[in-house]
């Protein structure tokens, strides 16, 4: 995802929305295109909601990954991995964001909007969209995960 424009996904509740502006604006800056899914107001809204309008679009085809946020980001990220072909992490600095795509193939990321990260937040994306997937031995482990979701285990 280096050096092209990236289409990004977004959605969020009420208790990130500070965090989505400021991940928007990073982003867009950087060219990539970002569609927003989430709430702009503080306006009391269901995680598990935003996950799966998330999901439903991703699925279309199209996208790259997606960004999901809530108060913690633990909820919402819940919340996506139920719905099939969601791998995603909620990740906390820049080694748990490269982590989840080289290892996990992560197709979304979780942040929380309540949360104080030790390194700004958008490094945290950086580092998510400069890794890529290994493969190798993990594939097999991503494949454990997609028969998981068809409870072929």
């Amino acid at each position: 995802m280096r050096g092209t424009s990236v289409k990004i996904l977004m959605a969020n509740d009420h208790g990130a929305v500070e965090l989505k502006l400021l991940l928007m604006r990073h982003l867009e800056s950087k060219g990539h295109d970002v569609r927003n899914l989430g709430v702009d107001s503080s306006d009391s809204v269901d995680y598990p909601d935003m996950a799966a309008l998330a999901a439903g679009e991703f699925g279309k085809g199209g996208w790259d990954f997606g960004i999901l946020l809530c108060g913690t980001g633990i909820g919402i990220s819940i919340a996506a991995n139920k719905l099939p072909g969601i791998r995603c992490a909620l990740v906390h600095d820049a080694f748990t964001a490269e982590m989840a795509k080289r290892h996990n193939d992560a197709n979304f990321m979780a942040l929380g909007g309540r949360v104080d990260y030790a390194i700004p937040p958008e490094a945290i994306v950086d580092a998510f969209m400069a890794a890529r997937f290994e493969g190798g031995r993990h594939q097999a482990r991503v494949d454990k995960i997609t028969a998981l979701e068809r409870r072929e285990t």
